[in-house]
């Protein structure tokens, strides 16, 4: 396998494929990077070197801050919303790391927010720092819902009610109560010691036989219900928040406001708390 992706650097040893996101400055889930990591996925699926899927960030402060809004903004709206039958593209995407028959490990070191949130979540493992890892589901403040299948997993990591927190409150989660919560299997006092874990923990599956690893986890997926209708009918409703007035306003606003720029990024719950000040101040629709 070739692996040869201009946004994402890999390096395979020993059976552990360790692929780091570089999409500067806040590896923004662009349509770019969002294609280079669907394919890799697909490659390390079908890759028998590949024992074990490790993915990490070249930049400290973001895994992936979320889904290009501008993006979005792009999505065509004409007509009324239609609901699928098969999954979408990232959905796929996501169904396709968490089942696959060989374990994907997260390092998120610092910010992971909306697709890339959801991308996470449907990883296998996810490992983090105390006092730098802050995961956030924005989406609701911007007028939309965790489309890419957050709507779908939270509730499952989380339990219900926690899942609508985040979803809802569109503010950021510590890593110390996200760890509580099950969405971080672990939270480390620093990086170097969650890197000494998750590496030691990836190299450790990778020794065992392939064959009782990918059984192990499908039996373990057995126990989860179908993820096919639910994501369909996310899918469904996301084209619904895209068409609606509330929507491309906040979005805008967000932009304008220093979404998708390191400093605003970095604030993002408060950059939440200053959509619902003016949604409240012009008057709730």
């Amino acid at each position: 396998m070739s692996y040869d992706y201009p946004l994402i650097h890999t390096r395979l040893e020993h059976g552990v494929l360790t692929a780091t996101i570089d999409n500067p400055p806040i590896n923004l889930m662009t349509l770019q990077l969002f294609g280079q990591l669907s394919a890799l996925t697909e490659e390390a699926a079908a890759d028998d070197e590949v024992r074990v899927l490790v993915l990490d960030s070249a930049n400290p402060d973001f895994f992936i801050a979320h889904f290009d809004v501008e993006a979005i903004l792009g999505f065509p709206t004409d007509g009324e919303a239609a609901r699928g039958e098969e999954l979408g593209g990232f959905h796929v995407m996501c169904e396709r790391v968490r089942t696959m028959p060989k374990p994907s490990l997260v390092k998120i070191a610092g910010r992971v927010g909306g697709g890339g949130s959801e991308f996470s979540a449907s990883c296998d493992m996810r490992f983090g720092v105390l006092g730098r890892t802050v995961v956030n589901q924005m989406e609701v403040a911007l007028g939309i819902l965790p489309g890419g299948t957050g709507t779908q997993r939270l509730p499952r990591l989380l339990g219900r009610g926690r899942a609508l927190e985040v979803i809802l409150g569109s503010d950021d989660l510590d890593a110390a109560t996200a760890e509580r919560w099950g969405y971080l299997n672990r939270a480390f006092a620093d990086e170097a010691a969650m890197n000494a874990f998750v590496d030691r923990l990836a190299l450790r599956i990778a020794g065992f036989p392939k064959e009782a690893v990918a059984l192990a986890k499908a039996a373990v997926l057995d126990a989860e219900p179908s993820f096919h209708d639910g994501p369909i009918e996310e899918a469904y409703r996301f084209q619904q928040t895209v068409r609606t007035e509330g929507a491309q306003r906040n979005m805008r606003l967000a932009l304008e406001s220093g979404a998708q720029s390191p400093e605003g990024e970095k604030q993002m719950g408060e950059l939440c708390q200053r959509l619902a000040e003016a949604g409240l101040a012009g008057g709730v629709q």
